[in-house]
């Protein structure tokens, strides 16, 4: 359980925080617009985005069981924070999200790191791939300038309030928008080291900006962002709101072990390292209690910000928490050229977030499982989409362990990795011990 900080700074240099400090500023670029469009996304206000990034992604960083761990706020939270902020108020998240923590906590100290590498694959793929519909989806009122009320939690009612408001659709948004994406799309697979979804929503809000006045900025709709850290305090809580945000609670922490630990292994994939994973669930925890007391919403590793990190040098958790600084640098120096990033734009950044998570490139191999798996796997983003992920989850998972139990597959299933190398290996997953 011991943080990987005090392992990595035994032999630290000024050479390996030259690499991580250019490692932890490059992440800091991609992750501002993105925490940004996570947090309008998920119903919040934007500077939360910017909080978690900051707040939750030192701690991550700073207690993590990776060297490489970059933390913060990522897509797979937006279906389940959306509902909870739609049924119970962004107070109620804020204390889901401070339950989630604790949980964490307990599940790290217990040793339950390894406990959930036993959710098969076909349902952690099944929510992903659901999850990814579902932001799509949500950001098309944005991607297309349309005006009109908050868009309801359930799928099918959003498709309907979608249909009702489309005669307010803005032609020029819709150009900036498809256009940011095509862009972001093309753009990356030329040179996918360069951080195009910054250069590209910038340049879309340039664009806007200097000719396209009636295209919708961040600051325009939703007041300027702040310039730096609120004072932290404690959410209002009841037993009674305890109860009923336990089932929420506990998605949000079987989603932030499932991502933290899928992207801790990506990066060991990447660079050939081991993480800790009950350490990993540990600071996850301390992430999320902390992150609601600033306003913050719900943490977990990011995959793609982490990979972004091993790609750009970095090799200790410093580079994340360099990350998280230079994200609360920019808070004080620019926050109000932050706030004019264009919302078509930051929708389309989602969109590509959404496509990125669903990996259609996959469905080729999906298609060459055992029935019962795509089954499995099909029926989970079904649920995901037009039910609730809480049930999603449980129901796909008990479903999949009993499919496994029947195999006589007792050991842990090797997940696949997105942006990994799926032909590496890691310590951790030979079973090193934390």
């Amino acid at each position: 359980m011991k943080p990987k900080i005090l392992t990595t700074l035994q032999s630290y240099s000024w050479q390996q925080f030259g690499a991580d400090g250019l490692a932890g500023a490059t992440v800091a670029l991609v992750a501002l617009p993105l925490s940004i469009a996570i947090a309008i996304a998920s119903g919040a206000p934007p500077a939360a985005g910017l909080v978690t990034a900051v707040v939750a992604g030192f701690l991550i960083s700073a207690l993590g069981g990776s060297r490489v761990q970059i933390g913060g706020p990522t897509g797979a939270f937006i279906v389940v924070v959306y509902g909870v902020i739609h049924e119970h108020g962004y107070g109620g998240l804020l204390t889901a999200t401070l339950m989630a923590g604790l949980i964490l906590l307990v599940a790290g100290f217990v040793g339950a790191g390894r406990l959930i590498r036993h959710v098969p694959e076909p349902v952690i793929e099944g929510f992903t791939i659901g999850i990814a519909v579902v932001i799509a989806v949500s950001q098309l009122k944005d991607l297309a300038g349309m005006t009109g009320p908050s868009l309801p939690a359930d799928f099918i009612p959003k498709l309907q309030g979608l249909w009702d408001m489309r005669g307010s659709t803005d032609t020029n948004a819709l150009v900036l928008g498809i256009a940011s994406v095509a862009a972001i799309l093309g753009l990356r697979r030329l040179a996918p080291r360069i951080p195009w979804l910054v250069i590209v929503v910038t340049g879309a809000s340039l664009i806007a900006a200097l000719a396209m006045p009636s295209v919708d900025t961040v600051a325009a709709r939703y007041g300027a962002l702040p310039d730096g850290l609120p004072f932290p305090s404690l959410p209002s809580i009841s037993l009674d709101q305890i109860i009923a945000l336990l089932p929420s609670a506990l998605t949000i922490a079987f989603l932030a072990g499932i991502e933290s630990l899928l992207s801790a292994i990506v990066a060991d994939r990447m660079f050939g390292g081991a993480h800790r994973s009950n350490a990993e669930l540990i600071a996850q925890g301390a992430a999320n209690i902390a992150s609601p007391l600033f306003g913050g919403l719900p943490a977990t590793g990011a995959i793609a910000r982490t990979a972004t990190n091993v790609n750009a040098g970095g090799r200790t958790p410093v580079a994340g928490m360099v990350h998280a600084l230079a994200i609360l640098l920019a808070m004080v120096v620019a926050s109000g050229l932050a706030g004019k990033l264009a919302l078509p734009a930051l929708a389309g950044l989602l969109v590509v977030t959404a496509w990125t998570m669903s990996e259609p490139h996959r469905w080729g191999q999906r298609l060459h499982l055992p029935k019962a798996d795509l089954m499995l796997l099909i029926g989970t983003a079904l649920l995901t989409v037009l039910a609730d992920l809480t049930i999603a989850i449980g129901v796909g998972t008990i479903v999949g362990l009993l499919l496994r139990l029947s195999r006589g597959e007792l050991s842990a299933p090797r997940w696949h990795t997105p942006l990994g190398n799926g032909n590496a290996s890691s310590a951790d997953d030979a079973g090193n011990p934390d």
